[in-house]
């Protein structure tokens, strides 16, 4: 199936505008860390919208593309993590009215270290932030209005057997 690109502005029933004419994804990877829950977030470059935010990373889904592709897609793009580095699980749509952000939950299907990581140019760090820590971080505004759908899927997971995390059914 062949996907064309829908980079653009667009606007919502709420009248905000957004980057995406199809919506967007993005990958919220999350793990057990020494302290409780961690997730990987990217530290925006400041030339892009909201720079200088942490934020997921994600960006424009292609007409037709399921958001689970489109933020694998993205997570390559602009950190080079493959599909089979992650296990991915639950969503969260941020429905604004003719326009929606998708995230998508996952955990590691490997150890990842954020200096491993190949930055594209659309942040300029990346790292692991505990859950308890957000509140200090600035957040990309999206990804902090959409903290109170996210915060009961992350507290859902539950470790398996090997330590990794995967969701409660």
């Amino acid at each position: 199936m062949a996907f064309f690109s829908t980079d653009g502005w667009t606007s919502c029933a709420l009248g905000h505008q957004h980057w995406g004419r199809a919506g967007a994804a993005g990958l919220l990877l999350h793990r057990d860390g020494d302290d409780g829950p961690e997730v990987l977030l990217q530290h925006r470059a400041l030339w892009s919208h909201h720079g200088g935010t942490w934020g997921t990373p994600g960006g424009a889904l292609h007409a037709g593309e399921p958001a689970h592709v489109g933020a694998l897609r993205e997570v390559r793009e602009e950190l080079g993590l493959d599909p089979e580095d992650v296990v991915l699980g639950d969503c969260s749509v941020d429905d604004h009215g003719g326009w929606a952000y998708t995230t998508v939950l996952a955990r590691p299907a490997r150890p990842i270290d954020p200096r491993e990581l190949l930055l594209d140019g659309e942040s300029d760090g990346v790292g692991w932030w505990p859950l308890a820590d957000l509140g200090a971080v600035d957040l990309h505004p999206g990804l902090a209005a959409s903290l109170p759908r996210l915060l009961p899927l992350l507290a859902a997971a539950v470790p398996d057997p090997d330590g990794t995390r995967r969701t409660e059914e």
